[in-house]
């Protein structure tokens, strides 16, 4: 009986701590519940918020200005009338016994001729065409007029070289219209002259007996420089001129887009 007693006693003094274990276990499995859930909830607003920020943030710095596209998109127009236009226009073809080697580097704008003559060799530097579109309104008088219609025809320039195998070297500056090459100056080079030297160039070209200018064109001439030769370069000028211009063209448009 006492014994029992004694039993009895024990398990009501143990019984509070069990109780006070098991409600600390449930607790805490509560509160990691509770620590759970708000991890996740937090865990999702952080993604609403990075979806809903990123985006933004890549269309602010990933996307170029709205004049650029502008910008774009009437180059790409440009682009497309341009080469339209040089389908349209017939291509140069280099005539039976053009006397000159062509070469013709892209993005440059001359081309050079070179060809070799009794022991002499002839090199021509050609620039791009001047083109006129039409004369101004409110020309002055006949005159006038008259001196302006000579000048508004469509012309090359041109640098005529003719050297040997030593000594100096003669340069032409010229500028060709259609069937008429015109002379502009004329000079004597010395090619191992120093650079800071200033070497006479004699008069202007128009001031020469005029039976000297008629020779210095037929010293030309035979050298292959004559109306049919630039009349052909011309054209071809042209058609560089215009493949040029689409190259230009697109490598503003490659810039503009990286």
């Amino acid at each position: 009986m006492a014994l029992s007693n004694m039993l009895k006693r024990s398990a009501s003094r143990f019984a509070p701590l069990i109780f006070s274990h098991r409600h600390l276990s449930h607790n805490h499995h509560h509160t990691s519940a509770l620590l759970s859930a708000g991890n996740d909830r937090a865990l999702g607003m952080s993604r609403n918020l990075l979806q809903r920020s990123f985006p933004s943030f890549l269309h602010r710095y990933s996307t170029r200005p709205s004049s650029d596209e502008a910008l774009l998109r009437v180059i790409q127009s440009e682009i497309k009338c341009a080469e339209e236009s040089r389908e349209e226009e017939q291509a140069e073809e280099v005539p039976q016994g053009f006397p000159f080697k062509i070469e013709d580097h892209e993005g440059q704008q001359t081309i050079t001729l070179t060809r070799e003559y009794q022991g002499e060799t002839v090199a021509v530097e050609v620039h791009m065409p001047d083109i006129i579109t039409g004369a101004e309104d409110g020309a002055g008088d006949d005159d006038e007029e008259g001196e302006e219609s000579a000048n508004e025809q469509p012309s090359i320039p041109l640098v005529i070289q003719v050297s040997k195998t030593s000594g100096p070297i003669l340069e032409f500056n010229c500028t060709a219209y259609p069937d008429e090459i015109e002379i502009n100056s004329l000079s004597v080079k010395d090619v191992d002259a120093a650079e800071n030297q200033i070497p006479y160039e004699g008069p202007d070209f128009s001031d020469l007996d005029e039976n000297l200018q008629k020779a210095f064109h037929k010293y030309l001439e035979i050298r292959g420089i004559k109306p049919s030769t630039t009349n052909f370069l011309h054209g071809y000028m042209v058609d560089k001129d215009s493949k040029e211009y689409i190259t230009w063209l697109k490598n503003l448009e490659k810039f503009i887009k990286d």
